[in-house]
């Protein structure tokens, strides 16, 4: 018997995961969301995959625009990864109004405060199921503090720990 797309999700809650701010900004304007599907694929060349549902408004932009910027959340920026995930409705433009911003190599909005930033040009997009995934070549890191992680599992945020 197949595994039903609910069944397929509630499993995925009980897999943690870093929470992300996803930005962009280029000739299809800036875009930004919030998103928990990122892992490392490969240090040489150093790349990252993310995925993105094909029908956010940001996805295209995101293609178009050809960078992108992996924000990783620290514990206490709840409220700033739910104005990137939607919840309150904000525009694009009104969400980057919280957070202080600043650039990297690829123009793409890096969030001052993030726990680490890659900033990333799009090598490759591959289409799957609901999904685009993104390969990202990283073109700059940017190490934030060393403060606990935002953390989401089992469908609600949580902090994890402190790094020594």
């Amino acid at each position: 018997m197949p595994v039903t797309q609910q069944q397929f999700r509630d499993a995925m809650a009980r897999l943690g995961a870093a929470v992300n701010v996803i930005t962009s900004d280029g000739p299809a304007g800036r875009a930004g969301l919030t998103a928990s599907a990122v892992c490392s694929v490969s240090d040489d060349p150093p790349t990252l995959l993310v995925c993105i549902n094909r029908s956010s408004e940001q996805n295209a932009v995101i293609k178009t625009n050809g960078v992108l910027c992996v924000n990783v959340l620290s514990a206490g920026q709840q409220g700033l990864s739910n104005i990137f995930a939607g919840a309150t409705k904000c525009t694009v433009a009104e969400r980057f109004m919280t957070g202080q911003w600043d650039l990297l190599d690829t123009g793409a909005p890096v969030l001052a405060d993030a726990a680490v930033s890659f900033d990333c040009v799009v090598d490759e997009v591959v289409e799957k199921g609901t999904h685009s995934v993104f390969f990202a070549h990283i073109q700059a890191v940017r190490v934030g503090s060393n403060g606990p992680a935002l953390m989401w599992w089992s469908r609600q945020y949580h902090p994890l720990g402190t790094v020594a």
